[in-house]
C-alpha cells in the first residue's frame, strides 16, 4: 500500500502515517524496512508498507520511502540564429 507520513517522534519511538484511503495507522520504530527508520522531518513523504493486525488495532510494517523523484523540466530550445 502506498500513503503520507504524518509525523514520527524519534524519542517515543512512535508516529503515525496517513493511508490513500484515508485511514490513519501506527507505526512503530521497528515497523520500518531496514534502513528506513526516519531522521529528523519526515512529514508528508509518500511511503509503501503492510498493514498488520486486526480490525481494533491495525498497525503499518515494513514501512519503506519511496524516492523523491524531481519533477522533469522542459529544456528550452535556441531561438535560431540569424
Amino acid at each position: 500500500m502506498r500513503g503520507q507520513m504524518l509525523w514520527f517522534n524519534e524519542t517515543k519511538d512512535h508516529g503515525f502515517i496517513e493511508t490513500d484511503e484515508g485511514e490513519r495507522l501506527a507505526v512503530a520504530g521497528d515497523g520500518f524496512a531496514p534502513g528506513e527508520r526516519p531522521e529528523g522531518r519526515c512529514a508528508n513523504r509518500t511511503v509503501t508498507f503492510e498493514i498488520t493486525g486486526n480490525e481494533r488495532s491495525r498497525q503499518a510494517r515494513d514501512v519503506a520511502f519511496v524516492p523523491d523523484v524531481a519533477a522533469h523540466k522542459p529544456r528550452m530550445r535556441g531561438r535560431g540564429r540569424g
